[in-house]
């Protein structure tokens, strides 16, 4: 497959160049699937040719979510790459939901390494970003030098709760395309887990968060819950002990379900550290981005990069 990348690039702080990219994504044809091959939007901090890192975002967001820790790593001396996952930002919305799935999206990521000429990257996800960071860690370990989850989950283990889930999912996302993007972003920032950031974060990065969302299209945003929600996510729990990555589990104290589960996951990942922030939620990376940004770099510089920590 061949890829192509249209770059826009600007120096955004000294000695940083941000820059957008395209990049073809996916598997050509085969005697079992078509051809399914899409146009991914890249973000991109630093110079090429520093140690490479993989930013995934969450739900409602896009690679440019990462713009503070994306700095903050290429000022530290990696080359950051974060890009818009399917049915997000800039990226495609395929309109068939099982293209959103774990295994398909994983496989474009290791088709974007390929496109770019990385061996392997230092890989972090953030929540919907964390669990496909994940998924890929243990499909594709040789390309993962390290693995840091940021408010994660490996998945729903029990089956009547997975199906549930599921269930649930496919309902808001039906009523993601019935009600619009704008409608579904007043429902979700009305939900308890985002409470912590009325006090962290300001209301201009409120109202830029609020920005980012809309930006969303309903369907890119349904299918994405259909294909990768953690109800149609295959669950990994059982997996966790044959994860040979080093990982860095980090969560916010405030974010109690998330709490328990990176706890259960310590017990079964065999090269883990754990971190939980004091008065953080969900979106640590955002709500306590300088402490979030120093035990990353912390944690890569103990794992053989001996860059500057933040």
């Amino acid at each position: 497959m061949e890829g192509y990348r249209v770059a826009e690039s600007c120096e955004t702080a000294p000695g940083v160049v941000h820059s957008r990219k395209m990049v073809l994504c996916g598997h050509t044809a085969d005697s079992m699937n078509p051809p399914a091959t899409f146009p991914y939007h890249l973000h991109c901090w630093g110079r090429e040719g520093n140690p490479p890192v993989l930013l995934l975002h969450g739900f409602t967001g896009h690679g440019g979510s990462w713009a503070g820790a994306g700095h903050t790593f290429a000022e530290a001396g990696f080359h950051v790459l974060a890009p818009d996952l399917l049915g997000h930002g800039s990226s495609p919305h395929p309109s068939e939901s099982t293209r959103y799935g774990m295994a398909r999206a994983a496989a474009d990521l290791n088709s974007l390494l390929d496109e770019l000429s990385l061996e392997a990257v230092h890989l972090a996800g953030y929540s919907m970003g964390g669990r496909l960071a994940l998924y890929f860690a243990l499909s594709y370990s040789e390309r993962v030098r390290t693995l840091c989850l940021v408010s994660a989950s490996p998945g729903i283990a029990p089956a009547v709760e997975r199906a549930e889930r599921r269930e649930s999912d496919n309902a808001l996302a039906d009523r993601i395309e019935r009600d619009g993007t704008a409608a579904f972003v007043d429902y979700w920032e009305s939900l308890p887990m985002w409470e912590s950031q009325q006090r962290g974060l300001s209301v201009k990065q409120r109202r830029q968060l609020r920005a980012q969302r809309l930006r969303n299209r309903p369907d890119g945003l349904a299918n994405s819950l259909r294909g990768m929600g953690s109800g149609a996510q295959p669950a990994l729990f059982d997996e966790l002990p044959s994860l040979d990555v080093p990982t860095l589990l980090i969560v916010g104290i405030e974010d109690e379900k998330f709490v328990a589960v990176n706890r259960q996951m310590a017990q079964s990942i065999p090269d883990v550290q754990e971190v939980i922030f004091p008065g953080a939620g969900h979106a640590v990376q955002l709500e306590r981005p300088r402490e979030f940004a120093r035990a990353v770099l912390e944690f890569w510089q103990t794992r053989g990069d001996p860059r500057t920590t933040a």
